[in-house]
């Protein structure tokens, strides 16, 4: 059985994760995981909560585990953002999280630069200089983990080759 190639587009809000995961995924004719935070957190009626985001964390590991002979993969998002999310809003994570991205093996992490600007949105929380920051706790994260990584910048057609060129090296 061949290995599963994991890539997760990740970074701050607003910096075209979304896009860039699905425009990847059409390059290389790919399978892409949409971003699944983004999908619980409409469906709530309510603000979410520690509980919410744990279950989140939790979807994103199964489906993880369910992937079984694709060759790349794509994830818009995945347990990085996560564990940035339960830290920066609740200053605590579950213990089992930091074991649990450990486990993963995610060959290559495209981090969104936020050179692209800020489009506001009813789910986005951290725009302006909370923006900054989080870019920022992202490079410290994927460094504590030792993780491959390379920062996506440019905009539009540019990001995109960009993004392909650091695949295509991996």
């Amino acid at each position: 059985m061949n290995k599963t190639r994991k890539i997760v587009i990740t970074g701050a809000e607003s910096t075209g994760k979304s896009t860039l995961a699905e425009k990847l995924s059409d390059h290389f004719n790919a399978s892409w995981i949409p971003e699944f935070a983004r999908q619980y957190v409409e469906n709530l009626n309510h603000k979410y909560t520690y509980a919410d985001v744990e279950a989140i964390a939790l979807h994103q590991i199964k489906i993880e585990n369910e992937l079984v002979n694709k060759p790349v993969v794509f994830f818009d998002t995945w347990l990085i953002i996560t564990k940035v999310w339960f830290d920066f809003v609740y200053g605590k994570h579950p213990t089992w999280l930091h074991q649990a991205i450990l486990n993963s093996n995610i060959d290559l992490f495209l981090l969104c630069d936020i050179d692209m600007p800020w489009v506001e949105d009813p789910l986005r929380e951290n725009g302006g200089e909370n923006r900054k920051i989080l870019h920022q706790i992202y490079i410290n994260e994927l460094k504590t983990y030792n993780f491959e990584y390379q920062i996506v910048s440019g905009l539009d057609q540019s990001r995109l080759q960009t993004a392909i060129n650091f695949v295509n090296q991996t």
